[in-house]
């Protein structure tokens, strides 16, 4: 009776968990396009104000024993500071100047690049099923952004220099807490406050400090809140990532970023009455397609990995 209460209960958390990621990850994307769209909020200055709260929100956290910080000495990650910075202000920006399915897909080109990146200066070796899922990725990608009716230059350089230095951000994430030997909550503890202290610099020469649209200027109150809020929910959106798998694993959070990706898209074409045309959908399923296979093959992957694992004396 008691296994049976404790397990009822640990399943309650954990959907908990997974309704409160998929809250604040698609929350995240319609609010700061939202704020984009009828507020004009520069996007650096929303950036950093992501940064403060995620930082200010895991001081609380580590206040209240979820986790432990570890000293880390700040040169070691200095590069990976930089590197959030341009992760999180180019995605910003591609979501500013493209329709939220072009922004959505250009995402998935990450899986790509991270491959790319990892073959050439890490020798990491993939299966050839690993790369042919990258053609329909890259296929449903190049087909939606040849198709979309909102396509522009500056746009596709975002979404480009964003799918860059995310891709560079997640492997050296990776391989900085491999070297550091700390858990992703341990490593933001310190990188957020580093990044907001480079952001709060280059804020000033790129996004003026008064005036309309100024960082200072006049902003009404329901601007303000929802930049709060924004920032809020950014803060939960990497709490939740961290607690799914940690509580399940890291494969039920990537079966479950398939739900939110299709919410997501979905929601944009709702909401901002963004234009679908039937090419535009053949390009999603597309992605959609390469994305499912790419984490199925990985899965097969993995658990042949671990049988062999077993399998030695």
């Amino acid at each position: 009776m008691v296994d049976k209460r404790f397990s009822f209960s640990a399943n309650r958390r954990i959907i908990a968990g997974l309704l409160v990621n998929l809250f604040s990850s698609i929350c995240i994307v319609f609010l700061n396009k939202w704020i984009y769209v009828h507020y004009g909020f520069p996007n650096m200055t929303l950036t950093l104000v992501h940064f403060v709260v995620t930082w200010f929100g895991l001081f609380i956290c580590q206040k209240m024993d979820i986790f432990c910080p570890k000293s880390l000495p700040v040169r070691r990650i200095v590069w990976l500071a930089l590197s959030f910075c341009g992760f999180v202000a180019f995605t910003n920006l591609s979501l500013q100047n493209n329709s939220i399915g072009t922004y959505q897909l250009a995402k998935a080109m990450t899986t790509p690049v991270i491959i790319l990146i990892q073959t050439t200066y890490y020798r990491k070796t993939f299966s050839t099923k690993i790369k042919l899922t990258l053609v329909p990725i890259t296929l449903g990608v190049l087909l939606n952004s040849y198709y979309d009716v909102r396509f522009n230059l500056l746009g596709t350089v975002f979404a480009t220099l964003g799918v860059l230095v995310t891709s560079l951000y997640q492997v050296w994430v990776g391989a900085k807490q491999h070297e550091l030997q700390v858990n992703s909550m341990q490593l933001l503890y310190y990188q957020a406050p580093l990044s907001s202290g480079f952001l709060l610099c280059i804020v000033p020469l790129f996004e003026p400090l008064s005036g309309d649209g100024g960082i200072f200027g006049p902003w009404s109150i329901p601007a303000l809140m929802a930049v709060f809020f924004s920032g809020v929910v950014a803060f939960l959106v990497n709490l939740s990532i961290y607690w799914i798998i940690g509580n399940t694993s890291a494969v039920t959070y990537n079966m479950f970023g398939h739900f939110k990706f299709c919410i997501t898209l979905v929601g944009g074409y709702l909401l901002f009455h963004d234009p679908l045309s039937l090419n535009q959908a053949l390009g999603i399923l597309c992605t959609l397609s390469g994305i499912l296979l790419y984490t199925h093959f990985k899965l097969v992957e993995q658990d042949e990995g671990k049988s062999r694992l077993a399998q030695k004396p």
